[in-house]
This record gives structure tokens, sequence and C-alpha cells, in this order.
């Protein structure tokens, strides 16, 4: 992968050039064909408004609820120490979620860009800061992000066919592949049917977690309240443990941002985006607090933490013969999950393409689809490339720091655009003291694990997001002509391969 190039002045004619290639390979023929039996008006090549209400609530729920519920609480629980503080943890999670979306919310209609984070950098701090985040995001928080919850998508799937033992590496790793290739093949075929895909799965995961909580509340009705009675008593925990627990917790919340990648295909943003967020972070957050009260109905501190999947565990103790459900269901949920990440990574290194920050192809959008196929290819690639690592929990990790530290920044900006952006129209406006309270949050969470725990991998991580400085300034500053001449061929022929065309410029 080659760091960002620009190719402003010759992309007319690489159009063209590609057209008329298109034309002698039979496209235009067929497209010629297919216009005397359809006389519905062809569509610009653009990404066109297609997500309504439902389907953005569906987003949120979706992606947000993936494998962390089903795997995060034993690390919120070591780290917080008790059942109690367990709890707090994940309500404080919900609240730090929906207090962000908010502020998230405000940027969205007031900037009603795609790209999320990136868009709104680029306007209140300028081109490098916005480079940075797309250079730390795009290449590695979003695939390894899809890559992990793959894995767990593969680990639950392979189950049932390893009784008793864990299902080999490559088996896994292998799944995961296939999985991720078929989410990106659905992607790259309709904006449509990955919806309907979201949309279904994220209705099943919200069915599993009904029957856990009603499971949960039978048990309480009959007294099973052990566990929640005594729920402070337990180990004392330093300021980085309680750090690393939110880390754990907002891994499992993430996803309350993910609306705002894709606010130019959202029907009427400046009112589904935040009711969206209204809507789906709230729901979230009392399922999973409701989940958890109903795993420690069951279970206790100590057997939930030697758990090698909580969520099984607790069917094979309450819904046994039919406990079975419970490993299907999750495999839903992280299909569902994987296929909402997918959708917006795919936008962010779409966008990131048109600035002239990422090789042009990648802002490239598929002439008959509609869809921005090289982006979500390039991101389902990379995802593949980080399986391989033996243990990409560590990756997540180390680079928590650099997405609260973007959160922060983000956040940070709205409050900047008050005084520097006045004229901007805001349907949304929410009180700047909450933007900065988000801002001092993140700020914690980036140091106190760092403080508390000073290893150098957190100094390898800085390094890799700052030498995207280097390449800001090689690439996208001083466009060096070597790399556009290397480009130039390889985009026309990636063009010609896809079928896909710069998007046009619509009013």
């Amino acid at each position: 992968m080659l760091p960002p190039t620009g190719f402003k002045e010759t992309k007319m004619e690489e159009r063209n050039t590609v057209e008329r290639a298109m034309c002698q390979n039979g496209s235009a023929d067929l497209d010629r064909d297919s216009a005397k039996t359809d006389k519905r008006p062809v569509k610009a090549a653009v990404l066109h408004k297609e997500v309504g209400l439902m389907s953005a609530v569906c987003l949120i729920v979706g992606t947000m609820i993936g494998s962390g519920i089903f795997i995060s609480p034993k690390a919120v629980l070591l780290n917080s120490g008790a059942v109690g503080p367990c709890l707090i943890i994940w309500t404080a999670c919900g609240v730090l979620a929906m207090l962000g979306a908010l502020c998230y919310a405000e940027l969205g209609t007031m900037i009603p860009k795609s790209g999320g984070e990136y868009s709104y950098l680029m306007e209140a701090f300028g081109s490098p800061l916005a480079y940075l985040f797309s250079w730390t995001t795009v290449m590695v928080s979003k695939p390894s992000g899809l890559a992990i919850v793959t894995l767990s998508f593969a680990e639950y799937a392979s189950a049932p066919f390893y009784p008793g033992c864990s299902p080999p590496a490559m088996v896994t790793k292998c799944l995961s592949a296939a999985a991720i290739v078929f989410i990106v093949t659905i992607n790259c075929f309709s904006v449509k049917l990955a919806s309907y895909v979201q949309n279904i799965f994220t209705a099943a995961k919200l069915l599993i977690i009904v029957v856990i909580v009603a499971a949960g509340v039978v048990f309480l009705a009959q007294g099973k309240t052990e566990n929640l009675s005594n729920a402070f008593d337990g180990k004392s925990v330093s300021v980085g443990g309680i750090g690393l627990a939110f880390y754990n917790g907002l891994w499992a919340y993430d996803g309350w941002s993910q609306l705002n990648f894709i606010t130019e295909e959202l029907k009427n943003p400046s009112r589904n985006l935040p009711m969206a967020v209204l809507i789906g972070i709230p729901l979230v957050a009392m399922c999973y607090v409701m989940v958890n009260i109903a795993y420690f109905t069951v279970m206790t501190p100590n057997e939930l933490l030697s758990s090698p999947a909580v969520a099984v565990t607790f069917g094979d103790k309450v819904l046994y013969p039919m406990s079975w459900m419970v490993p299907l269901f999750v495999v839903f949920s992280t299909f569902g999950s994987a296929n909402g990440s997918c959708f917006t990574a795919g936008r962010l290194a779409y966008v990131c393409g048109r600035e002239g920050h990422m090789v042009e192809i990648l802002s490239f959008i598929s002439l008959r689809r509609l869809t921005p196929s090289p982006a979500l290819m390039f991101n389902g690639f990379l995802a593949i490339l980080y399986i391989i690592p033996a243990d990409i929990n560590t990756l997540i990790n180390y680079f928590s720091f650099a997405q609260w530290f973007f959160h922060g920044l983000t956040i940070l900006s709205l409050i900047v655009m008050r005084f520097t952006r006045k004229e901007l129209k805001r349907p949304v406006k929410v009180p700047i003291i909450i933007a900065v309270v988000m801002v001092l949050i993140s700020c914690y969470l980036v140091l106190a694990p760092i403080v508390d725990n000073p290893n150098i991998e957190y100094l390898y991580c800085a390094i890799f997001i700052l030498s995207g400085l280097f390449l800001y300034y090689l690439f996208v500053y001083l466009k060096v002509k070597w790399a556009r001449r290397l480009m130039r061929p390889i985009t026309t022929h990636l063009q010609l391969l896809m079928e896909v065309v710069p998007p046009e410029k619509c009013e």
C-alpha cells in the first residue's frame, strides 16, 4: 500500500480513457441493452441517500452489540474488582457513549459529510490532523476491529464441531477470513442489501438478549441474589485498573459514533441522526446492564472469570437442553456487528480518498452497484492481514488510547467551532459543559493506563501515528511526482478491472 497521493489534474483524462476502454470491452453495449429494457432514469454515480431511521437505529444497535457483551464481562469484572463496581462501570460506559454520541450528533448535523471524525477534524483543525486520524483509523483501528469481531464469530461458529476443546487456530482464522470475504461481497453488491442484512441480524441479537434477560428475571424472582447482595466486596483496584475496565466496557459500546461515517447516505440527517442516537444507545445500555445482572444471578464472579465464553456457560446452566441457542445467536450477533463495521469503515476510506489523503482509487464507486467497492475491499484485505497475528487483543488494547485521543480531539473541535464557525447552522446543539466533560474523560482514558503501566508498546503506537506526518508532508503536501507517475497506471487498470468511476458532483 503506497501512502496517499493526489491526481486531480489528470482525473478527467483518466476517466475518459477508462470509459473508452469499457466501451471496447463491451460494458457500454451492456448498458445500452439494459437501457432498452429498463426505462427507469439512470442514477448519478454517487452514493445515494438510502438509509432511513430504522436502518440507522439498526446500524447503531447492530454494530454496538457484537462480541463485547459476550466476552468483555470478564475483563470489566477482573479490572473493577467486584460485582457492584462492574455494574456501575457498565452503566457509566453507557452514559459516556450517550454523551459522546450527542456531541457527534451536533457535529454531524452541522457538517453533514460522511467520514465521521475525519470530516470534523478537517473542518476545525485543518488537513494534517485529519490525515493522522485517517492514517491511524483506516490502516489499523477499523480493519483490526473487523478482524477481532470476525474471529469471535469464527470461534463460536466452529465450537460445536470441537466439543470438549477449543477449535484449532487455523480453522478459526480461515473461517474468520471467509466471513470477511462474504461480508465485503454483500456490501459491495448493494447498499440496500447490506442494510437489510444489518436489520435482520440486529433483530436476531435482540432476541437472544431478551431470552437471557428473561431468564435472569426468573432467577431474581426465585431469590437468586447471592452474588448481588455483597456486590461491593472485593479486591481494591488501581486508577489504571479502572481505566482498563472502562476500556473493555467501552469496547462493548464501540459503535456509538458509527452513524456519523455515513451521514451523506442518511435520509434527512438533521432529524434521523439525533433520533437514531436517542433510540439506539439507551436501548443498548439497558440491554448490557440487564444482561450482566442476568449473568450474576446464576454465576459467581469466579465462575464468570474462569468461563471461556460467558454467554455459553450461562446457556448451559439455564437453557439446557436448548442451550445451543446461545452460541447460534452469538454467531448472528457477531456477524451483524462485523457487517456494520465493514459498512462504515468503507465510507471512511472512501472520503479520505476523495479528499486526497489516500490513494485515489479508494474514492471511486461501482458504476453498476453505486457502492464504494474499492474502499470496502481494501478494508477487508487489511482485516484479513490482521487475523494472522497470534494475539490481536494486544493490538486493540494498545491502540485504544489512540481511539480515545481522537474522540477527545473531535469533541474539542465542537468547542472550538462554537467560537470559530459561528455561522454554521446547528440543528442539534448540546450544552457546552457536556463537551468539556467528555474531553476531560477522554484525557483520563488516554493517560491513566499509560501512567499506571507505562509499557514501551504505547511509544510504538505513538511513533506509528506520528509517522503519518512524514507521509503527509511527502505525498499530500509536496505531492511528489514519482508517486503520481507510479500510481496513475495502477489506478487505471484497477478502475477497468473493478468497473469503478470517480464520484460525480451533484448539487
